[in-house]
């Protein structure tokens, strides 16, 4: 399976993301199938912070490609993918948590 996920570059304490579509058995920053942009947290100007290729993610996410959390966060945030989708899965992985913390407690 697809994933669009990220790949860690930079030196240490100044991180630098390439967003690729990769498969999933590939680990992080191995071999990739195609770039979709990059992410600097670093970067001070919102502007340079993030840049996407909107027309790629939106064809890998067509043939099934799965984005992971962080860049299901990324997307949403940015309008190329569903919010009330992204919501309910947040919904569930909450109550998931609660439900847990409940057994752990008794």
């Amino acid at each position: 399976m697809v994933r669009i996920r990220m790949q860690r570059l930079g030196r240490r304490h100044r991180p630098f993301y390439r967003i690729n579509a990769i498969d999933q058995r590939t680990r992080r920053d191995g071999r990739f199938i195609e770039n979709l942009g990059w992410y600097d947290p670093i970067a001070t100007d919102p502007d340079r912070q993030l840049k996407l290729n909107a027309e790629r993610i939106k064809y890998w996410l067509s043939v099934g490609a799965q984005p992971s959390e962080t860049m299901r966060d990324i997307l949403v945030k940015n309008g190329l993918m569903d919010k009330a989708a992204w919501e309910a899965d947040r919904k569930v992985a909450r109550e998931r948590v609660e439900a847990k913390k409940a057994a752990a407690g008794e």
